[in-house]
């Protein structure tokens, strides 16, 4: 995945538009930005939400809409993999190439 949970993001379209933020989760095509997308949901008062009314909540938005922010070089920009000799892979700033994060370790080779 090339956008994960806690990374910061720029929102590139929508009410929101140029809103930088932490993203809450993530899966394959949605993400979960704090503070974007909030919706009003009603509520009725029950003895779980003995206030009722409204509750605020973030929905989630696609990830085409948003652009990382790259920690080392603070621009938005995309996102690369790549592989170390050992079989390491790595996610990567196509803006100034510096390793973002590992993405998963090297496999073990069994010997017989």
């Amino acid at each position: 995945m090339r956008i994960n949970k806690d990374d910061q993001v720029l929102v590139l379209i929508g009410i929101n538009n140029g809103k930088k933020s932490r993203v809450i989760s993530a899966n394959k095509e949605k993400v979960t930005v704090e503070g974007v997308n909030v919706v009003h949901k009603h509520v009725r008062r029950s003895r779980r939400n003995p206030q009722g009314g409204r509750l605020s909540m973030e929905m989630p938005i696609s990830v085409s809409n948003v652009k990382l922010i790259c920690p080392f070089c603070s621009q938005p920009t995309r996102v690369g993999f790549r592989f170390d000799k050992d079989g390491t892979k790595y996610r990567v700033c196509k803006k100034c190439k510096a390793d973002i994060n590992i993405v998963s370790r090297a496999k073990k080779k069994i010997t017989k």
